[in-house]
């Protein structure tokens, strides 16, 4: 029962920001689909690791579902934190990540 709170907490309080934030900041940059969808897919494998932390750290979870809510915490730092396997979509997407 507490795990699937948790794992709605994490979908709906980071999975969803962080998803719509770098969705959104890929989009004004005009990064490429499959860049968009390498990102997408790294994030949405990252779901069962965002779960476990916010499970062995609910603090953790709070405070950076809060960060990136008000946008002190950047999806692509929870992201690169929550799946280093990611490194290689966050790569390719850096450079649109900061044109826009």
């Amino acid at each position: 029962m507490i795990e699937a709170l948790f794992a709605w907490f994490v979908a709906t309080f980071l999975l969803g920001p962080l998803q719509s934030g770098m969705a959104t900041a890929l989009e004004a940059g005009r990064a490429p689909t499959a860049v968009v969808e390498q990102v997408t897919r790294c994030a949405t494998e990252a779901t069962p690791r965002l779960v476990n932390r916010a499970m062995d750290d609910p603090w953790w979870a709070i405070s950076t579902a809060f960060g990136a809510t008000i946008g002190t915490t950047t999806p692509e730092s929870v992201l690169r934190d929550a799946a280093p396997g990611c490194e290689a979509a966050l790569a390719a997407a850096r450079p649109f990540l900061n044109r826009g």
